[in-house]
């Protein structure tokens, strides 16, 4: 359907589906943060699997589309694509919040063990690279593994919040994560109420998510764009976006471990495209039908999380320009890895 389309109104759809994307996103926000409270599960592990969950919505599906069409780079790379992208935004809500480093004021363990079990899963694609192409109907061993890795980390993560081994030494610029008072409005709707309003906007979130799958695989055939390139830099940026504005909106809003947290639990939760992706994709394993481009982004994503995990135990309180040495490598990595891709890749 979209083929027949000219290309101007495919971009249309496309910065339309965008549009969508971020103003759910923003409103996801807030609500995340008041059913944090409601459950009493706390920011950090509301960031992860609530936030973090639904803001990747959008993007599973353009991951699973691409698949079905047997798109296998633009499947993998707009999951890991995704992955950087949204650990550079931490960077910029870092800027954004001018009290001190985020990363020192935002001091959760639980989000110290989201960012481990990250790079974990970050190295079973890599895993699978570099060992024999084995499937079972289809689908790479390494695809059931990471959603059982991935639900044992949620375990470990409640563990590490109920009952935590060490906490971080609490400064002046420290905020701690504790329950807002809540407004009249919000506190006459019923957890229910507010759980159904956070699946309505998930809903629109899917169906931009599937319109921007098409128009990616239209700019990838129409205008001769590398698959990976499209997937990394374009469908994955902008199925990302719910992850920027929520995250300057969770700063904003003072829930400084609801923005960490959404952002490592966001990242997290994308590497399941890559299982979901795998099952999709019934032309063989999912890992050995794409490029060295698309694991480039697995490497960048894998040294992003690194320094931000860096950041989370240093702590830096204030570094140059007035934001923590991680940002500013999150920021270098990224830019790097960009520039680097459009000067290899080729348009």
């Amino acid at each position: 359907m979209m083929a027949d389309l000219s290309l101007t109104y495919v971009l249309v759809l496309f910065l339309g589906s965008a549009l969508a994307i971020g103003i759910c996103g923003t409103l996801m926000t807030g609500l995340a943060d008041k059913l944090a409270d409601r459950t009493g599960m706390g920011e950090a592990i509301a960031g992860a699997v609530i936030l973090g969950a639904a803001t990747s919505l959008s993007g599973t599906i353009v991951s699973v589309t691409a698949a079905l069409d047997g798109r296998a780079s633009l499947a993998f790379s707009n999951s890991v694509g995704g992955i950087a992208a949204q650990t550079a935004f931490l960077a910029l809500a870092d800027i954004s919040f001018r009290r001190a480093n985020l990363e020192h004021a935002a001091a959760e363990a639980t989000n110290i063990v989201q960012g481990i079990l990250l790079i974990f899963l970050l190295m079973l694609p890599l895993a699978a690279l570099v060992t024999p192409e084995v499937t079972i109907l289809a689908v790479h061993p390494v695809s059931f593994l990471i959603p059982l890795l991935y639900i044992a980390g949620l375990l470990v993560s409640r563990s590490v919040r109920e009952e935590p081994m060490w906490k971080p030494v609490e400064t002046s610029e420290t905020r701690a994560d504790t329950p807002d008072k809540e407004d009249e409005e919000t506190a006459q709707k019923s957890t229910g109420r507010l759980f159904a309003e956070f699946a309505a906007l998930m809903a629109v979130m899917g169906v931009a998510g599937w319109i921007i799958s098409r128009a990616g695989a239209q700019f990838t055939d129409r205008l001769g764009l590398s698959a990976s390139l499209v997937g990394a830099l374009m469908t994955a940026v902008v199925t990302s976006l719910p992850e920027l504005v929520t995250t300057l909106a969770a700063v904003r809003r003072g829930a400084l471990q609801l923005a960490v947290g959404g952002i490592i639990g966001g990242n997290t939760f994308d590497t399941l495209f890559l299982t979901a992706a795998d099952v999709s994709y019934r032309e063989g394993s999912l890992y050995h039908a794409v490029t060295m481009q698309d694991y480039f982004w697995v490497i960048t994503a894998g040294l992003m999380t690194t320094a931000l995990l860096a950041g989370l135990v240093v702590r830096e309180r204030h570094g140059p320009g007035g934001i923590g040495f991680d940002s500013l490598a999150l920021l270098v990595l990224y830019a790097g890895a960009i520039g680097l891709q459009l000067l290899v890749g080729g348009f």
